[in-house]
């Protein structure tokens, strides 16, 4: 972690960099700790290192430490900001700018901790996010069936349907029907709901393997699929259903 601190007096750098290499809240990190004292500097500073934390004081003889704030707030990039300073009438001002914390002068070791654990958590939560958005979303074709004696492996696409009654599981394909003790609520979380959907509380179908709908009784429908099977549409199920199929 590379932490830059801020602060226009000497003595309250050297202080708060002795309590964060104490502390526990760190403990595995490599950290590089970097020092400013004005808000020039830590301009530099920042440019020079893909600074992780600052602690950043607000009165930095003429300037104010909220300057260099706002300027990072819209950045693509910006480091998690703990404001540090003896003026306690900013905290509000400090959160609405995006800090993570705010610590007051004289530094105590347990506050110190305190923040910096804040700031590891944010931070860590940052690098799940970065890596799981590098990483290629994986999509998993087939579908394993538990049958009674052995398990089965289909694509799922070549899935036509699957209708439950009692209790029994039957996914039927073009050439095959298996039946599991699986439920339909099992079969349906692993089925992209872009190509198959639920027509009834007792059936899911292919929707590109419907081949022909007909009028049914009480106002429902009747589908016929590629395979032959016919599925009756639930009443609850027939509007999304005109809609998935263009009529």
């Amino acid at each position: 972690m590379k932490i830059l601190l801020v602060d226009d007096e000497p003595l309250a750098r050297t202080e708060l960099e002795y309590l964060i290499t104490k502390s526990p809240s760190l403990a595995g990190m490599a950290v590089n700790i970097y020092q400013a004292e004005d808000i020039k500097q830590a301009q530099m500073e920042l440019l020079k290192n893909k600074i992780d934390l600052l602690f950043l004081d607000i009165s930095l003889n003429e300037e104010n430490g909220f300057e260099l704030a706002s300027e990072l707030k819209p950045a693509d990039y910006s480091p998690i900001i703990i404001f540090s300073t003896a003026y306690d009438e900013y905290a509000v001002k400090a959160f609405d700018v995006g800090a993570v914390d705010y610590v007051l002068k004289p530094f105590e070791q347990e506050r110190i901790d305190q923040a910096l654990t804040k700031a590891r958590n944010v931070i860590e939560s940052r690098v799940q996010t970065r890596i799981s958005k590098e990483q290629p979303h994986v999509v998993n074709e087939m579908l394993s069936i538990e049958l009674d004696d052995r398990n089965i492996v289909i694509k799922k696409n070549d899935l036509i349907t699957a209708t439950i009654n009692s209790g029994v599981l039957t996914i039927s394909t073009a050439q095959e029907h298996y039946k599991t003790r699986e439920t339909l609520a099992w079969l349906k979380e692993r089925l992209n709901q872009a190509k198959f959907m639920q027509v009834h509380r007792n059936a899911i179908i292919n929707v590109e393997e419907v081949k022909e709908v007909q009028p049914w009784f009480n106002n429902t429908l009747l589908l016929v699929m590629s395979n032959g099977e016919k599925v009756q549409v639930g009443r609850s199920y027939r509007k999304d259903l005109s809609q998935r199929l263009g009529m």
